[in-house]
């Protein structure tokens, strides 16, 4: 099949996937009883009621409605309108800044705890619902919260972000965003979405100090969190930028190349953007050392051990799908465009719940499925594959497919 067909079709089933997954979480994660969303449905498809509700979640769903809308691919806003203001009621810390990271089933606070990932999270989503809505309010939050994290995250002598705090902002002794990581005081994934609020906030808030701090951060990547040897990411560092992990997230890597290159673009600064490019490939090419032969990215690397995790979860699948895509878009390798098809292909046959909808977690390294990982949950949210869908649609510009 020519490459101009092939990419009619996968725009085609990708518009097809995404009304697919928005339908999945407008028909059973609304929480009539106690409001928002529900915190919690099993792999089974069964809703746990009286799950905390997590910030990060919300906040997701903020975002993936909201950026349907503003690409004309559904025409309501009422889901987004929903996520926004439960948000603003339930998360946002009024007296002392910041994002909760839970609340529990019905809408109090539970884990106060002020998580810079979630801050930014939150911003990023409250930008993407201000060009939906027009809401000036939804702006004024994400600049309090971008003031916020400037204020209390930003390390004015290494440059970066520190990870965690109390609900006052003090110091905490666990840092970490869940068990499997490291309780260090800068992450990669952290700055990687700072990076990803800081690029969406710019485009609504063309603010000067946003720019030099955006600018920043991606000079903060190439320099100090990619490894410019094997192009890798590092994951976990102290706060002079020492790496104190020796593990590959093949998932953050694809994800990274593209969100880079995007935020580069955004600074305009054409020095930048020819450099970032640059990276966004050579990432890329590292990334392809995850593939397995069935065309799904594993999961992580260990170097120290030589230990290679070969489980297969859906939003490494998703991030495979746009970070090889944009690499094919830049040098036109076939190797690439092939890397993307075939990581939707992989979606399409194992991870497609076509009984209940949504996307499964993943399979482990037996080619299981991963049970008792969730369908909805503080982690499981419509982010990944809504923005892989939208950004291969946008990409190959058949706005008018099947329309």
């Amino acid at each position: 099949m020519e490459v101009n067909a092939l990419l009619t079709t996968y725009a085609s089933e990708l518009r097809l996937e995404l009304a697919n997954i928005l339908d999945y979480w407008t028909q059973h994660t609304v929480d009539e009883k106690h409001g928002g969303f529900v915190g919690r449905i099993t792999g089974e498809n069964q809703v746990d009621q009286y799950a905390d509700k997590g910030v990060v979640l919300n906040a997701r769903i903020l975002w993936a409605f909201s950026a349907a809308f503003n690409a004309k691919e559904i025409a309501d806003l009422s889901l987004a309108d929903r996520a926004y203001h439960y948000i603003a009621d339930h998360f946002i810390d009024i007296d002392y800044g910041g994002v909760f990271w839970t609340v529990d089933y019905r809408g109090d606070p539970k884990d106060t705890k002020k998580q810079i990932y979630a801050v930014a999270f939150t911003i990023y989503a409250l930008t993407e619902y201000f060009m939906a809505s027009g809401l000036e309010l939804a702006k004024e939050h994400a600049i309090a919260l971008y003031k916020d994290l400037v204020k209390y995250s930003y390390d004015e002598e290494n440059g970066g972000y520190y990870e965690a705090f109390t609900r006052e902002w003090d110091t905490l002794d666990d840092l970490r965003l869940s068990e499997k990581d490291a309780n260090e005081k800068k992450t990669m994934n952290t700055h990687l979405h700072v990076l990803e609020a800081y690029t969406n906030l710019y485009a609504v808030w063309p603010d000067e100090e946003l720019k030099v701090l955006l600018q920043e951060l991606i000079y903060d990547f190439n320099g100090c969190i990619l490894d410019p040897e094997t192009k890798h990411l590092g994951l976990f560092f102290d706060e002079f930028w020492v790496k104190k992990s020796s593990v590959i997230s093949y998932g953050h890597d694809i994800e990274a190349s593209w969100l880079l290159q995007e935020a580069a673009e955004a600074t305009r600064d054409d020095n930048l953007i020819v450099s970032t490019k640059d990276i966004a490939v050579q990432m890329a090419e590292a990334a392809l050392e995850g593939l397995g032969a069935d065309g799904a990215l594993w999961y992580e690397q260990g170097l120290d051990n030589q230990r290679l995790n070969k489980e297969k979860h859906w939003w490494v699948q998703a991030e495979a799908m746009v970070g090889f895509f944009n690499a094919w878009e830049l040098t036109q390798t076939g190797c690439f465009l092939i890397a993307s098809l075939n990581a939707w292909d992989y979606v399409k046959t194992n991870l497609l719940d076509r009984q209940h909808g949504e996307w499964f977690w993943g399979f482990n390294e037996y080619g299981e499925l991963m049970k008792g990982e969730d369908k909805v949950g503080l982690w499981k949210c419509p982010y990944h594959n809504c923005r892989a869908c939208l950004e291969i649609i946008r990409r190959i510009g058949l706005k008018n497919v099947n329309h």
